[in-house]
């Protein structure tokens, strides 16, 4: 079977690089997938892969498959970052994505070309909004997997996780969370200071005890301000109000539900102690991995028959976070791992001008394909 995927990706290589370079360069940030989830319909469309699209979001669903099995659901992100690439803001896949679609995208392909007998169902899951952390939810609560069964993920993962060749059976992600502040105070003339109420001030005080916050030194874990933002054009008048942004994370969601906690209650008290007004609310919240490891076995086979015993590494502990795992907490059936692929990506995801080895690409429809393979055929 593998020979047959081999020379199946071989004779597929210039179109697997062509669809990469369309998505990578017709970008669309969360929510605004709209041309991309039109290149993919018209994609599985070619393959007479049914689908189906939503009327009030982006996104699309693909369905393969017949007979009495299991539903194996194969899950792409599609959204974008807005970044400033080289002195221009614009749409920016530098989180991989557009190269997790390509890779879903020529899983399916394959397994429908090559007339692989399907004991089950297969469905494709081209999911919006993921930088967010809210496109998972989005599929969830309209209730798109209530009859998936297993559910693969893919990520690419920069090089100081993993290399070029080698692959690993989950990815342990972190818990994130991030949260938006208002601060309100009184404006006065800057000469007569204490007749007002400096929402510096406040921003000063929230990051010092956002930073102080005591955390378990036993469970990675980590909060900052991001973001702050007051004043106007005038040096000489204390400013009346500001905005802020917090990113949170924690290895664990036990962790990071305390630390949310106690973040909600330093924030407030520290703000206000000088007489401004703070109003606090969680803009996403992404939870922790929660490993299946009969699912990590599965998809181990796959890797070692790709890339060889040597090009299995253990999954990497992360703290970055991924709405993917909302899909495990959804419900008590289903059973998810998300692959991780070593591509030599660098300098880091989110880096605008992130780049890695496109020949990666090729590692992960192997992958892919084997592991929806040996979940079909799995009792």
């Amino acid at each position: 079977m593998l020979d047959s995927i081999d020379n199946w990706v071989k004779r597929e290589i210039d179109n697997i690089y062509k669809t990469y370079e369309y998505l990578h360069h017709h970008a669309e940030i969360s929510w605004e997938e709209v041309h991309t989830t039109t290149f993919i319909k018209n994609e599985l469309d070619k393959l007479a892969i049914k689908n189906k699209t939503l009327s009030d979001q982006t996104g699309i669903i693909g369905e393969w498959g017949k007979g009495i099995g299991p539903v194996i659901g194969l899950r792409s992100d599609m959204d974008a970052l807005w970044q400033n690439v080289n002195g221009t803001w614009k749409a920016n896949h530098s989180c991989g994505h557009d190269a997790h679609m390509t890779i879903v995208l020529y899983t399916i392909k394959c397994l429908k070309e090559l007339n692989i007998p399907v004991n089950g169902k297969i469905k494709c899951f081209f999911q919006p909004a993921e930088e967010k952390g809210e496109g998972a939810l989005s599929f969830i609560n309209k209730g798109l997997l209530e009859d998936v069964d297993l559910l693969l993920g893919l990520h690419l993962r920069p090089i100081q996780e993993m290399r070029f060749g080698q692959s690993s059976a989950a990815i342990y992600h972190g818990a994130a969370a991030t949260f938006k502040g208002r601060i309100t105070g009184v404006q006065a003339h800057a000469a007569r200071h204490h007749l007002g109420v400096n929402v510096i001030d406040s921003l000063t005080a929230i990051n010092m005890a956002v930073r102080s916050i005591p955390l378990n030194p036993v469970v990675p874990a980590s909060a900052k301000m991001t973001f702050a933002q007051a004043g106007g054009k005038n040096f000489n008048t204390i400013p009346d109000y500001a905005e802020f942004g917090l990113d949170v994370r924690a290895q664990t969601n036990e962790v990071m539900e305390e630390l949310i906690k106690k973040i909600e209650k330093s924030v407030i008290q520290a703000g206000e102690s000088n007489g401004a007004q703070v109003d606090l609310e969680m803009v996403s919240e992404m939870p922790a991995a929660k490993p299946n490891k009969w699912m990590e076995k599965m998809v181990e086979q796959s890797i070692v028959d790709v890339l060889g015993r040597e090009g299995l590494v253990n999954p990497p502990v992360t703290p970055g976070g991924e709405d993917f795992h909302f899909y495990t907490m959804a419900s008590d059936h289903i059973k998810t791992t998300m692959i991780g692929l070593g591509t030599d990506l660098q300098p880091g995801l989110h880096h605008p001008n992130m780049h890695f080895k496109l020949e990666s690409m090729l590692h992960g429809i192997k992958i892919m394909t084997l592991s929806t393979l040996n979940l079909l055929n799995s009792k």
